[in-house]
Formats: C-alpha cells, structure tokens, sequence
C-alpha cells in the first residue's frame, strides 16, 4: 500500500526508525515496540474509510495484528485519505471510540508571527536536565481524559525515542527557556528533505504569552536552514487554536486527516 497523505505519510519516519510498518497490501501494520501504549505508533492505516461491515472487520485485524503481538490495550485505526472524509464511523462512535480530526498544514518558509515573545530562548536539547524537563512539560500538557500515571509512562517512552533519534542526527528537540526554566517545548525530525513537528507543548501557566509562535519560527528556521529541510509538515487538532498560531508563522493547511481510537478513559 503506497500512502499518499502527507499526514500519515510524515507519520511513518517514526517507525521507520525504530518500529515496524508491515504492508499488507489492502492496508498497513504500524508497531512501535518500544512504547506499546502509544495509541498512534500502534495502529492499521486503510487506503480508505470505513465503510459497511468494517467495524467487527477492523477491530478483528488489530486483535489479530497488533494484540496479539503486543501488550496493547487500545485500538486504532486511521486512513489515507485528504479531504477529511469520514465514512461510516457511527457504529465506532456508538462503541465509544474517539474521532480525530486533524489539519495538516505544510510550509517551505516562515515569518516573524504578530505575537512573538521576546523574553524566551530557544535552543536544541542536550542535557539530562533540559531532557527530563522536556518530559515533565509534555505530561503537563497532556489533555484530562488521560490519567497521569499512564500517560507519564508513554511519554517517557516516546521521548527516549525522539533523543535517539535527535542523537542519530535525524532532527532535534526545541525548548523554550526563561532562564533555567523550560516553558514550551516540541521536537522536528527529517525524511530527506521533508520535516515533520511533533508534540508542540506549552506549559499552561505559560500560555498566551507568544511563547509557542516563538518557539515553533526559531525551529522552523533552525530546520529550513540547519537541516537542510524544504517542507515544514505540522498536524493539529481542527478545534484547537494552535493551528492559527502556526498560520500566523506561514504555515498553510493542505490536508484533513481523520481517524479513530478507543482506550479506556483515565489510563
């Protein structure tokens, strides 16, 4: 199966460095061994929507996939579509599952945004301290529905990933900093001369300051230039006012990628 979406397709430099992605033809196996509980390094991606009869269909190719493989507890499904189709998502909406509408916004160059805080300095990380700072920034962020204990678990995982990876010379973790102190913080990683964004995170006591369109232009800039990166790729929830931010920097939406996942809520 060739993935088409730049979403999903940016999605996959992930596992390509350290997890699997088994192509079955009528669809993808991505596993991220590593972190099992990470809802979207461990998911089916289909060429398309769900349609008639894919609901016991789908959940039986992840059992079959990806649970019995690894000691998940969530399911996952996406598909490589653009324009936000949806499908048939009401039996899976009904059985609790979460829909997740994305834009996928891509830029090949970048401006100062109207609202830029000057106070912050952002640098690359490289020291234990910056990292494990990073860490805590990130499980700060994380949304209500997940439980801490969980979450922190995952997220530990996932940024022992982007170290290596930043260590394999393969793109770079940004903090924001006043002083000492990491306020915002989020990683870009290449695929030749493509670069995708991952977790942009802003501390909630630090929010609305300028701090994230700081952030995200002096990373960009590092990338586009130090990276040797062409096109910036950066995926946002469609209800969350991050994606005007990354607008105001010259980030344009191209794509509407949507999928699904269900978990149990407070894990």
């Amino acid at each position: 199966m060739q993935v088409q979406s730049l979403g999903y397709r940016t999605d996959l430099i992930f596992p390509n460095f350290d997890g699997q992605i088994l192509d079955r033809g009528k669809y993808l196996v991505i596993l991220t061994p590593s972190n099992p509980t990470f809802y979207w390094g461990n998911f089916l991606l289909f060429p398309n929507p769900p349609g008639e009869g894919d609901f016991e269909k789908w959940k039986d190719l992840f059992a079959r996939e990806i649970t019995a493989r690894l000691p998940v507890k969530h399911l996952a499904f996406g598909w490589d579509t653009v324009q936000g189709e949806q499908g048939l998502v009401k039996p899976f909406l009904e059985a609790g599952f979460n829909l997740s509408q994305s834009v996928v916004l891509s830029a090949r160059q970048v401006s100062l945004p109207p609202k830029y805080n000057r106070e912050v300095t952002v640098r690359t990380l490289s020291q234990d301290w910056e990292w494990e700072q990073a860490w805590q920034n990130q499980v700060a962020c994380r949304e209500p529905e997940h439980g801490l204990e969980g979450y922190q678990v995952f997220k530990r995982d996932q940024m022992e990933r982007y170290r290596r990876m930043s260590q394999a010379g393969l793109g770079g973790w940004f903090g924001a900093f006043l002083g000492n102190q990491l306020v915002a913080d989020l990683g870009v990683f290449a695929d030749g001369d493509i670069g995708r964004f991952q977790s942009v995170g802003t501390h909630p006591d630090y929010r609305r300051r300028g701090i994230c369109g700081a952030l995200v232009y002096q990373a960009s800039r590092y990338a586009l230039k130090k990276l040797k990166i062409e096109t910036l790729v950066m995926v946002a929830d469609e209800l969350y006012f991050a994606a005007k931010i990354y607008e105001s920097i010259g980030f344009q939406p191209r794509e509407h990628q949507v999928g699904l996942d269900w978990w149990e809520k407070g894990t």
